[in-house]
């Protein structure tokens, strides 16, 4: 009955709630067998051929729940290339950005406690938040936080928490949005952002008079006993044997060190993980899997309530529609999509999928709900390149515990995207270097350009002579430090010292009639560049000359 009743009750909201990031999962909907068991040794083949398929792996955690019980949990190879420790299913990794499920968990706890309403604005809380214009600040609504429809545009503002390790506070973060220029109209665009979910936590702490973290750990996490998760990386740091993060160099996978960054930073002033700080294991998020599929319900009777029936509605109804783009590899159609609060929705011939994935240096999350069937998998990697594996590795495990027949063979499908991503290269990158060889003699006029520039949101960077070559710094993001390279007229490509994740920049010059530098436009050179590292955004002017 209660199969019947989920299916008819959120068959009736497929309409309002409807999207999906991966359109290849419409593959896994055809030929269900609902009552179908996948038992654990059938896992651990699709597991171990996903690692002997794909290179570059290191290390993964797998979680299934089915028809409100954990079916499978269990960690893959190992946490680390140095240590060799193996990952269990209570290994904590970085699930990124499906903290924002928990942010938006949240705010829907709170609304439940009659403390504040969806709707209500973001000023009546945070006075001092301010947007692009008038009209929008006045406006902003709590959902319009966790929705990616400001009007700003892809990852705007993101380079205040890309890299990590950088020196903004969350006061930087409020008062930063006046300054950028939307590239849509307010409300009327899906276009993913970050920062936003960082006002919604401070929004939390606020009403609740609790940190992010504190209200996390202490609303979510103690009372679904997720004992291996944590709200930060300082608080896993601190607790136990993480994953961790892995990068490729091109030709081995090294270890990616963790500036440790909150780990003494005032805590009033520090940045929240509202849009991707929990670390989880395995194990812990099958429990918050099937409090979702639970509608809000846990404990062993299903006696206790997270959050209300009606909120977590309000968390699957489609609040975005996202235009839809059919993947060529997928043999089934999409019809329609949208992002909720915290997840991504999509409608699979009258299923529906609620998903996200996450992303942070060298490691990568995926969890994949389907309400209708109560079913749930997470996938865990520590391992750069590994994140389209996850999906992929998921709709492998949709399609043998279903006894899907799409024909589809995933994880070779997996393995072609990897080599041929890999024979690609990076030409972009590539080119530009070239340009730099040729020029290597040309004679520029270093002090034309050595100076201090300042951004209204970013801050202040510095131009400086180091061992006879140019170099960037940046005063609030200390990581986004490297050589400045002649490319050609008044534009130099930098080579961050920072290479967990490729993001190397152009610096465009402006100068004046004299000569000299008055200010600094920046884009990515690399067509693979995340977006979160928007340089775009920047307009960087000359406030010290030769300091």
């Amino acid at each position: 009955m209660k199969n019947i009743r989920r299916i008819n009750k959120i068959k009736s909201s497929v309409k309002h709630s409807v999207t999906s990031k991966f359109v290849v999962l419409t593959a896994l909907l055809f030929a269900v067998r609902a009552n179908s068991q996948l038992n654990a040794k059938q896992i651990d083949s699709i597991v171990d051929k996903a690692i002997e398929t794909v290179d570059n792996t290191v290390g993964f955690a797998i979680g299934v729940v089915k028809d409100g019980q954990i079916v499978h949990v269990k960690g893959y190879g190992i946490n680390s290339v140095d240590s060799k420790d193996a990952v269990t299913a209570d290994t904590p990794f970085g699930i990124a950005s499906n903290s924002k499920a928990f942010t938006s968990a949240a705010l829907a706890i709170l609304v439940d406690q009659g403390k504040i309403n969806w709707n209500d604005k973001v000023i009546d809380y945070i006075p001092e938040f301010k947007m692009y214009n008038d009209y929008v600040t006045n406006n902003f609504n709590i959902q319009d936080l966790l929705t990616h429809r400001s009007g700003l545009g892809l990852g705007a503002g993101d380079l205040m928490i890309f890299p990590d390790g950088s020196n903004f506070t969350i006061d930087d973060v409020l008062t930063s949005f006046q300054y950028f220029e939307p590239t849509t109209a307010f409300r009327t665009q899906f276009d993913y952002d970050n920062v936003l979910y960082l006002v919604a936590g401070e929004l939390t702490a606020r009403v609740s008079g609790k940190t992010w973290e504190e209200f996390v750990d202490e609303e979510i996490l103690e009372p679904l006993q997720m004992d291996h998760s944590y709200p930060s990386y300082s608080t896993a740091f601190k607790n136990g044997k993480l994953a961790v993060a892995h990068a490729f160099n091109g030709k081995t996978l090294n270890a990616i060190q963790n500036p440790k960054s909150d780990l003494n930073i005032n805590s009033k002033q520090k940045m929240n993980g509202a849009a991707g700080g929990i670390w989880a294991s395995a194990n812990d998020m099958c429990k918050w899997m099937l409090v979702q599929l639970n509608e809000g319900k846990y404990g062993t009777n299903l006696e206790e309530t997270l959050f209300s029936e009606r909120q977590q509605q309000e968390m699957w109804s489609m609040h975005t529609p996202i235009n839809r783009q059919q993947d060529p590899r997928s043999p089934f159609k999409v019809h329609f999509s949208g992002y909720g609060l915290g997840w991504f929705l999509s409608d699979f011939n009258g299923f529906l999928k609620v998903e996200h994935s996450g992303l942070i240096a060298g490691m990568s999350s995926e969890v994949t709900l389907i309400p209708e069937l109560e079913l749930g998998i997470v996938v865990l990697n520590n391992s750069e390149g590994a994140g389209f594996l996850n999906g992929l590795m998921g709709f492998t495990l949709l399609d043998e515990y279903l006894q899907l027949e799409t024909g589809v063979n995933w994880l070779e499908m997996a393995k072609g995207m990897q080599q041929q991503r890999q024979q690609m290269g990076d030409p972009d990158l590539e080119k530009v270097w070239e340009v730099i060889e040729l020029n290597k003699d040309a004679k520029i006029r270093k002090d034309s350009y050595i100076g201090i520039y300042e951004d209204n949101w970013f801050g202040r960077v510095e131009i400086f002579e180091k061992s006879g070559d140019l170099w960037f710094k940046s005063y609030k993001s200390p990581r986004l430090s490297g050589k400045m390279s002649f490319y050609k007229g008044n534009t130099f490509a930098i080579k961050w010292e920072y290479q967990d994740m490729k993001a190397d920049a152009f610096a465009i010059f402006s100068l004046d009639e004299n000569g000299k530098a008055q200010n600094i436009k920046m884009k990515g050179i690399s067509r693979f560049i995340d977006f979160s590292f928007d340089f775009q955004d920047l307009d960087l002017n000359r406030v010290v000359v030769n300091p």
